[in-house]
């Protein structure tokens, strides 16, 4: 076990208020031994021998999942830093996958993973410019066998990109429908990249399970955002992205709290406020469509999930998702319902049932904050302590370790080219999304 956790025999936490994924109960103690949580009661569940940590009024909340990230190294260690405890990767090489999996099951000091791995496009298309070389597909003939490939690699669900409305080469409405299909008929979720809101027509006619990112081209009317709803579709905004591609300032605004900053170290403080806020080019639009469109679906009754498209510029790890779930309450949705964005919805979403919940059964990923996010959402980012399965973890760890040095220099590495091949440009990757 590394430095930076320590897993007592059993713990119990007093003298806290609980919101266990979807409301706040009356509870104000929660045991866990072994990794998972064994009782939660309004009295103290501390029994002799127990280590008791006083919450001092403060609020549990179930460990953190980030519904949208891409893979580089230390990113495991840097989202459990900020209670970040599970990750869901949207697009990573099989090699990158298999050893962040690795890593993420031999040690509980960082955050668990799920992923799509490579995701479906065509050849050219979004995101080449990233990734190149992958395996790509031209016709829906080929769908059985990407699927197929995926699953062999180690793949969670399927990642598909929708291009309509976009600049470059994209998949044709017949084959996103076979993946669709073909992916559905061997239980995988389906998870759609769009930038459009004519990608969006295209991904909800095709029956996929989650949209990735909210289109801002044009407005989103009722009439879809119903459709979206009544199909039951998912919807991951990632507005903390969406905002500093559109000119916002959400990178500095996260370094310039100091609730994030303790944990972020110089070396992310510098790189996320070194560069003045950006202007939208001429061609994008406005960032307060993208929250007015997240505004329309939320009214319609969508199920929304919480995630950053970390790396991306103005974002990391981690702390990101504070400010995700900030613009989230923003779009009028409540601190309850973004909380649950980022916790029981994307647990629910990708068939991970043994988190995303305070109760017993469930894995002791927990994360203890000062204050009460239920009526100020930032208060997620006083985080006094953080469990993943039961293992607490050093908040203090990831700065100046080997894996922020790692980290570092590869994302320094993997952006710069992509950065310099979207800048100034519209393009069907969204408002200038990198990953």
């Amino acid at each position: 076990m590394s430095d930076g956790c320590r897993r007592a025999a059993a713990t119990t936490i007093v003298n806290a208020k609980v919101f266990d994924g979807t409301k706040s109960r009356d509870w104000t103690s929660v045991r866990f031994v072994d990794g998972l949580i064994t009782e939660c009661s309004a009295a103290s569940a501390a029994r002799e021998g127990d280590e008791v940590i006083d919450a001092g009024g403060g609020t549990v909340l179930p460990g953190l999942i980030d519904a949208h990230v891409h893979l580089v190294p230390g990113a495991l260690a840097q989202s459990s830093t900020f209670g970040v405890t599970t990750v869901l990767d949207m697009f990573s090489q099989p090699g990158v996958v298999a050893e962040a999996k690795a890593r993420a099951g031999s040690r509980p000091d960082v955050a668990d993973v799920r992923s799509s791995g490579i995701g479906a496009t065509a050849p050219g298309g979004h995101p080449s410019m990233m990734y190149a070389p992958f395996p790509t597909l031209t016709s829906a003939g080929r769908a059985e066998q990407f699927v197929a490939e995926r699953i062999a690699e180690g793949s969670d669900y399927l990642k598909i990109f929708s291009g309509a409305g976009g600049r470059r080469p994209s998949l044709d409405s017949e084959t996103v429908a076979a993946l669709v299909t073909a992916a559905h008929t061997r239980g995988m979720v389906v998870v759609a990249h769009v930038s459009s809101v004519a990608g969006v027509e295209e991904v909800v006619s095709a029956g996929v399970d989650v949209l990735a990112h909210v289109p801002a081209d044009t407005e989103l009317d009722k009439p879809l955002a119903g459709r979206i709803a009544e199909a039951g579709i998912a919807v991951g905004p990632t507005l903390a992205t969406i905002e500093n591609t559109l000119g916002g300032s959400g990178g500095a605004a996260v370094a310039g709290d100091p609730r994030l900053a303790t944990a972020l170290g110089d070396a992310w403080i510098h790189r996320l406020t070194s560069g003045a806020p950006g202007r939208p080019g001429r061609d994008m639009p406005p960032y307060s469509r993208a929250e007015d469109n997240v505004r329309r679906l939320a009214d319609a009754g969508v199920t929304l999930l919480a995630g950053t498209d970390a790396p991306n510029p103005g974002t990391v790890f981690g702390a990101s998702l504070h400010r995700e779930l900030e613009l989230l309450v923003r779009c009028g949705i409540g601190p309850v319902r973004a909380l649950a964005a980022a916790t029981t919805e994307p647990a629910r979403v990708f068939g991970l049932a043994d988190r995303g919940r305070v109760a017993p059964g469930q894995r002791a990923d927990l994360v203890l904050v000062a204050g009460n996010p239920l009526t100020d959402i930032t208060a997620t980012r006083a985080i006094e302590r953080i469990w993943r399965a039961g293992t607490a973890c050093d908040r203090r760890a990831f700065v100046a370790s080997a894996a922020e040095a790692e980290q570092l220099a590869a994302f320094e590495t993997q952006v710069a080219a992509a950065v310099a091949a979207v800048r100034g440009r519209w393009s069907d990757t969204g408002p200038g999304h990198v990953f």
